[in-house]
């Protein structure tokens, strides 16, 4: 859904654009159009984008980029400049005069400083600063509030070449200890109203003085020289700059930012000028359309990258607004928007629930006529939200974008010829390469990837700081996925090439050998009021994964049954059953590291009853305290119920309730709740099973849940188990036109495929063809076509005239094909044919050659060399180890995949495994005969069996109809299916006139 429209007014872009267009004589139809050039000419795109926006500098434009690997590649290394003087410069006497910084506190008090008075404050600490012995090269810390001071500050030091990193005073001493204790710092600037200032200045051997950026009085326990800024700035300088501006090379260091320490102590990120000043001057132009005439005021810490972001506002000439105070109610920012006149606003998903939740409207209590567009980031910023925005705050463009501390500027974000919709970040950043990885570290099935960049970009960090051979920094962001930069979170693409962020890669959850991703069940619990927040962790035990779900109520709320339940039930209706966490536990706060996000680490470590190895990085480690004590209680509720409490004269019923309250790890369960709208998976139906077989010595085949999906139905099912060896089962009622006949995989059973049928939106009936043989008193077939012939039968029974509808799954998919091969044969129209994931045997026809053209790209590569001496690189830089990448993510999948299948198979009943064995001979042995029809082929786009392999030319060669494929993200569709078999039932909805 479109929440607001592209800009259709003269932007900066449009201008930028059209420069590139008259300098390349090439004509860019879209905004992807344009994209792709910034990527695929990526250095025609940087020395186009540096003579448009024509920042001071010197020296010479070439080479643009030294290499074309992300890792060594440096930019403009023969170019020199001066960050502070490309903020600060006098574009015109008018414009000097303009206010360059607002500084406003939580006292009320207000500080207008114009761009003139900026830098001639700026001019005179730098010149004071270096009469203390700063020189270039040299580091300078800073704990400090987000003021004017703190600004003036990091523009003297980088005036003078130096390095500025900071702190937030309220991070506490040990928190900015690790920090700064690693760049033994020559100088320290702080608020001395800080509760940390004394143990910190006192830590740090190295320091030969202290600025003080307030008036406040000197600790007596300081006995370091302490000079004020306030003086510094006002004072005349032993010895002025020069006029002019001293330039450093381009990668010269100007900040040094910290990785969160979530694995270990904080690392120390070097950022280069000019890089900095590239990506900045690129974002705020381009994608925000920033300007002279803007005023930008973005709710950050100078613990935040952010805090560098809005200062590089400057440099476009833009006034900025700081904010130094506390939210004293959901009104406070936005009526600084509206007081200061604000056109672009910046602040976080936190803050905007905050004021729905409050029931604020800024739209009504402080309208801001300038605002055109928000800005969200350091979160997920959920779909709801920006109806909220849209109603609430009025036709603003609400812009959700996304980087990070690494590369101090944003992968996606916004894009001013481009249009907002719900819950999506409009646009790859300009110059990057931008991609979803599908890895083992990603959900399967589903499109969701691994963010990577894949071509070289200015504000790539110079290294790790004390980092000799660069072995942390390749670790860091080359070892998962090498000649590429892997950022650690989550992203999915649209084909207009707006994206979804679904949180950290290192959050994804491996249950029962799929991997999920979070979000989703985050988005489900929008719909249970009581939950304020939630941490969804991957319990590792003996027995396996479970996933447990640790809950924040708001006030007034307590996790009791009637709570647990609909939480599940909630989970289990709007995701998968392997979405539905097995244990809920209410606690009182979630960890969190000082910069504000979540530590999904450390919430695993004490669920599972570890120290945290991050415990340093936490702003609230006694957080983990009570998060184990919650999880020990819930357990011990848990273990005492189920099989343990029955009575020794306890009713069927009562036993029945209790396999599924021990399964499900619930309490309580009453007669008529359905298994799977509790969330129940195949593995805990299975845990059901075995219980009914080893304590009742009664043997069901799993689909007779579907038939008995509650207590009282099943403890029936147990009483008369006959009924449910039939083979048609009923799996989905309809009246809209003939149904679907679904057949079984090598399991013979058709529970696996009630995923499919749960998720489809057609009103089809369904029906299941179990496979003969379940029943101990039936023998299986022995042919695939013996098979075919006897489900044709029964198909004719239930519906004795075509048109058919016939779809079968993985080994179904043989017995669908014959079945349709032999009603055609028959005379019989085939409405519809689905063949699921499903691969005929080599030797079915051994002249075809089973490779896909992604086995050929390399050759395709060795025959272009003497064309394009280029091929050589991008074979062994891009396409080899892109096939290695692929045959890596395909065994661990396949791993992962086997070990969840091998659960399976250990409870599974003995005529399941004789089945299956069985029928992966007949499927070995299967010669299909040509057919005349059509079908429709459903094909994980990573195959599972074979890294080129490809089953298609195959099918065609049988089919003389058309072959119509249907991809499907991720693997192999499984038991529990997941995101793969929405698509499938999607796509079975659009063939049958859904």
């Amino acid at each position: 859904m479109i929440v607001s429209t592209a800009n259709s007014e003269e932007t900066a872009l449009r201008s930028f654009v059209e420069y590139c267009e008259a300098r390349v004589e090439e004509r860019f139809a879209d905004p992807q159009a344009f994209h792709a050039f910034s990527v695929a000419r990526f250095r025609d795109f940087w020395r186009l984008f540096l003579e448009w926006s024509d920042p001071p500098r010197e020296g010479d434009p070439q080479p643009v980029c030294s290499d074309d690997r992300i890792e060594f590649a440096s930019f403009f290394p023969n170019l020199r400049l001066n960050y502070a003087e490309n903020l600060l410069v006098a574009r015109s006497a008018e414009h000097d005069g303009q206010v360059a910084l607002v500084g406003r506190r939580g006292d009320g008090s207000r500080r207008e400083i114009t761009r003139r008075e900026l830098r001639e404050q700026v001019r005179a600490v730098a010149a004071h600063l270096r009469a203390l012995g700063l020189r270039p090269g040299d580091r300078v810390a800073a704990i400090a509030a987000n003021t004017p001071e703190a600004a003036i500050a990091a523009l003297a030091v980088a005036t003078l070449g130096a390095t500025f990193s900071s702190a937030a005073p309220d991070m506490g001493a040990v928190a900015i200890l690790n920090r700064f204790e690693q760049l033994t710092p020559k100088l320290l600037f702080a608020s001395l109203s800080s509760t940390s200032i004394v143990e910190v200045a006192v830590a740090l051997p190295d320091l030969e003085a202290l600025v003080a950026l307030d008036d406040e009085p000197v600790p007596e326990e300081i006995v370091l020289p302490v000079r004020r800024l306030s003086a510094l700035a006002a004072a005349p300088p032993p010895e002025p700059l020069a006029d002019g501006w001293e330039r450093f090379p381009f990668n010269h260091p100007l900040f040094i930012l910290f990785t969160s320490g979530t694995t270990g102590a904080p690392k120390c990120i070097v950022h280069g000028a000019g890089g900095t000043l590239l990506e900045h001057l690129k974002e705020h132009r381009l994608h925000g359309d920033l300007g002279p005439d803007d005023t930008l005021f973005f709710q950050t810490s100078a613990a935040w990258m952010m805090w560098n972001w809005q200062l590089s506002a400057l440099a476009c000439g833009a006034r900025v607004v700081l904010y130094d105070g506390p939210l004293t109610d959901a009104g406070t920012l936005w009526r600084i928007v509206a007081e200061e006149e604000v056109t672009v606003f910046g602040t976080s998903p936190p803050y905007l629930q905050l004021c729905e939740d409050s029931g604020y409207s800024p739209k009504r209590e402080a309208p801001a006529p300038s605002l055109r567009s928000v800005l969200s980031t350091g979160s997920i910023l959920r779909d709801w939200q920006f109806d909220w925005v849209a109603a609430e705050v009025g036709p603003v463009a609400l812009q959700s974008i996304s980087g990070g501390t690494d590369i101090i500027g944003c992968f996606v974000l916004g894009h001013s010829q481009l249009p907002v919709r719900r819950g999506m970040l409009q646009s790859r950043s300009l110059g990057l390469d931008v991609q979803a990885l599908a890895t083992a570290m990603t959900p399967s099935g589903s499109a969701i990837g691994e963010l990577v960049c894949r071509n070289p970009f200015p504000s790539r960090p110079l290294g790790f700081l004390g980092d000799k051979d660069g072995r942390s920094f390749h670790d860091a962001y080359f070892a998962a996925n090498e000649g590429v930069w892997t950022h650690g979170d989550l992203i999915e693409f649209d084909d207009d090439g707006q994206a979804r962020i679904h949180g950290r890669s290192d959050g994804v959850l491996n249950i029962q050998g799929v991997r999920i991703g979070p979000s989703e069940i985050y988005q489900a619990l929008r719909e249970v009021p009581e939950v304020q927040e939630a941490m969804a962790i991957e319990q590792r035990r003996d027995g396996g994964e479970r996933l447990v779900l640790l809950a924040v109520l708001r006030d007034g709320h307590n996790l009791d049954r009637e709570l647990t339940l609909r939480i599940r039930k909630t989970i289990a209706a709007q995701t998968t059953a392997l979405h539905v966490p097995e244990l809920v536990v209410a606690v009182e706060e979630l960890p969190v590291t000082h910069s504000g996000k979540r530590s999904e680490r450390a919430g695993r470590d004490a669920v599972e009853g570890r120290d945290a190895a991050n415990r340093k990085a936490l702003a609230n480690p006694e957080s983990l305290r009570q998060i184990r004590a919650a999880v020990e209680e819930a357990e011990a509720a848990v273990a005492a119920g189920g099989i343990e409490s029955l009575a020794a004269d306890a009713s069927l019923r009562d036993q029945v309730r209790a396999f599924w309250e021990t399964a499900l790890g619930l309490e309580g369960v009453g007669d008529d709740e359905d298994f799977f709208a509790l969330g129940g998976t195949s593995l805990q139906a299975v845990e059901v099973f075995t219980l009914i077989r080893n304590r009742l010595g009664v043997e069901l085949p799993l689909s007779a849940l579907i038939e008995a999906p509650t207590v009282a139905h099943l403890t029936s099912a147990v009483e008369d188990p006959g009924h449910h060896f039939q083979p048609l089962v009923p799996m989905r009622t309809g009246s809209q036109g003939p149904p679907l006949f679904l057949v079984h995989s090598i399991w013979a059973d058709v529970f696996g495929l009630r995923q499919i049928t749960a998720a489809m939106k057609s009103d089809v009936p369904v029906y299941g063809i179990r496979g003969r043989g379940l029943s101990p008193d039936q023998e299986p077939q022995a042919s695939v076509e013996a098979m075919a012939a006897s489900y044709v039968g029964l198909i004719r029974e239930q519906q004795p005239e075509g048109p058919y509808r016939l779809a079968g799954h993985s080994f179904g998919g043989l017995l669908a094909f014959e079945m349709a091969r032999t009603l055609a044969e028959q005379g019989e129209e085939i409405d519809w044919l689905g063949i699921i994931d499903a691969e005929l045997d080599d030797r079915a026809h051994p002249p075809i050659r089973r490779w896909t053209h992604r086995a050929a790209v390399p050759f395709h590569y060795v025959r272009a060399l003497r064309r394009d001496p280029g091929a050589w690189r991008r074979l062994f830089g891009e396409v080899i180890p892109s096939l290695i990448r692929r045959g890596i993510s395909r065994l661990q999948h396949d791993a992962a995949l086997a070990e969840a299948e091998a659960a399976w198979m250990e409870g599974a009943t003995a005529a399941h495994r004789r089945l299956a064995s069985h029928s992966l001979e007949l499927a070995a042995a299967y010669r299909p005969r040509p057919y005349r029809g059509s079908m429709t082929y459903f094909l994980p786009t990573v195959r599972r069996f074979h890294l080129f392999a490809d089953p298609l030319p195959v099918w065609r060669r049988v089919t003389a109809g058309e072959v119509e494929i249907e991809r499907v993200p991720g693997p192999h569709v499984g038991m529990d299916v997941g995101e793969a078999g929405r698509v499938v039932a999607n796509g079975i909805d659009r063939h049958l006139g859904a």
